[in-house]
């Protein structure tokens, strides 16, 4: 999702009121456009599978990039809530199959790109993170977008739940889709 030409994250349509001040966004005024529900709608379904025990739930081809940009995002929210709203902090670290940590440049190449993405995210640089998917949509194995797009819909849910866990706020679609 990237930004329109008034600065707002494509799939959204924004009003402003003429009552309200100059800049002034009101919840009320913000219109879901149908490409950003679709791309919802599938994370959801994702998710959903997911927490039913589907190791590597299906995303239309045409929806990937656009549904790990999303799940990245909504886990960069709760990263975010989690270290400012919880009394642990959040630290990410990488495993191999063995349970030891490794270093992020010995993980393996899909785990890698995760990491990048995330802290992309984290660091409000969405264009990074959309260069980071794109990069490996160009050049990775199928199998390894497959590894991707599992570790973003992982960490949507791992992430959720420790919000949940800790009152914090969730997207309602991610709620929806897993409690």
């Amino acid at each position: 999702m990237g930004l329109d030409r008034g600065g707002h994250r494509t799939g959204w349509s924004v009003r402003y009121a003429l009552s309200a001040p100059k800049g002034a966004l009101l919840l009320e005024d913000v219109v879901v456009e149908p490409e950003y529900s679709r791309v919802v709608e599938a994370a959801s379904a994702a998710l959903s599978a997911m927490r039913a025990g589907v190791e590597e739930p299906a995303v239309p081809a045409d929806a990937a990039r656009d549904v790990m940009l999303l799940l990245f995002h909504e886990c960069s929210a709760m990263v975010s809530s989690l270290g400012s709203g919880g009394t642990a902090p959040v630290k990410m670290q990488v495993f191999d199959n063995a349970g030891n940590e490794v270093p992020i440049d010995e993980a393996d190449p899909p785990v890698r790109t995760a990491v990048r993405v995330l802290l992309a995210e984290v660091h409000g640089d969405s264009e990074a993170a959309r260069a980071h998917i794109e990069i490996a949509l160009a050049s990775a194995a199928p199998e390894e977008m497959d590894t991707l797009m599992v570790q973003a819909l992982r960490w949507t849910m791992r992430l959720s739940a420790e919000c949940r866990n800790r009152g914090l706020s969730i997207a309602e679609w991610i709620t929806t889709a897993l409690y």
